[in-house]
């Protein structure tokens, strides 16, 4: 197995390791080796980078990791939350989440860039139509518009995913947080999660797909994460869901990547041939009763 899939599966279990297990296991991945490889000092090359770091433990410890961390806290931080280019107009919400739960996954959920993120979740991010925010600036309204009287489902999903990962590397500390992981719960389950409700097709291109890490894209992958991790398993809302996750398996609890963003710093963990052993083994886990 990966080493850095074996070291992300002791954590997803709560089970104890060593310091010294864990600088074998990171020096030993030929997947980590990979991702530190190449380095570009370019906003979204970095923004994905991190985020696809994020998903393996303890790899803040690698100085690379912490160059990519630098460039996201000297360049994509805001005193208003993380921005694609550096300019507080330009925070949206997808962007904004996903490096938040980057922050959380490598241990600065506290930090100050973090909690701005979070801040600006609290106060602008909507989870319901026909609302409207008080975030004035107007990178919202490009990408077919994040804060709509329908709000960009896409941002909703990264946010609510996001939240979930917060309230779990805090201890459900903040009610606040966990309030609005209900509220944006509430809606993705008013679309079974994947669905239009003026008719049953797909909300977004690649939603029904597998995909590790995640990307900007929201993915199959994204919401069997939100629903495993959001305790909605047995809701009848996630019924079709589930039964289009079953359907996928090309063998008992064994899945496949079926789509691979394509964007400089982003890295797919696995190709699209066969068994994925990172969703093969985690799905299982989030998907838990």
């Amino acid at each position: 197995m990966e080493a850095a899939l074996q070291l992300r599966l002791l954590v997803e279990k709560e089970e104890r390791i060593s310091e010294a297990e864990i600088d074998r296991m990171l020096a030993d991945s030929l997947l980590v080796s990979k991702l530190t490889q190449e380095y570009e000092p370019k906003y979204l090359f970095n923004i994905f980078k991190l985020v696809a770091l994020s998903e393996i433990p303890f790899i803040e410890r690698l100085p690379y990791t912490q160059k990519v961390i630098q460039f996201i806290n000297k360049n994509c931080a805001t005193e208003a939350g993380f921005s694609y280019t550096g300019k507080i107009a330009d925070i949206v919400p997808c962007y904004n989440a996903m490096l938040l739960e980057a922050y959380v996954r490598l241990g600065m959920a506290e930090t100050k860039e973090a909690q701005a993120a979070l801040n600006w979740i609290k106060n602008y991010q909507l989870f319901a139509r026909n609302l409207k925010t008080s975030w004035t600036e107007k990178g919202i309204c490009k990408h077919g518009g994040c804060l709509n009287k329908t709000p960009c489902y896409i941002g909703i999903g990264k946010t609510v995913r996001a939240l979930i990962t917060y309230g779990e590397y805090t201890n459900h500390s903040d009610p606040e947080v966990e309030n609005f992981i209900e509220k944006g719960l509430g809606y993705m389950l008013e679309h079974q999660m994947f669905l239009r409700l003026s008719e049953e097709t797909p909300i977004s291109k690649y939603i029904t797909d597998n995909a590790f890490p995640q990307s900007y894209a929201l993915t199959a992958t994204d919401l069997v994460y939100i629903v495993g991790k959001g305790k909605k398993t047995t809701n009848n809302q996630v019924e079709k869901l589930m039964t289009l996750i079953n359907k996928k398996q090309i063998a008992e609890n064994q899945w496949k990547i079926e789509y691979i963003y394509k964007y400089k710093g982003y890295l797919s963990f696995e190709n699209r041939r066969g068994k994925s052993e990172w969703l093969s083994h985690l799905y299982p886990i989030w998907l838990k009763k």
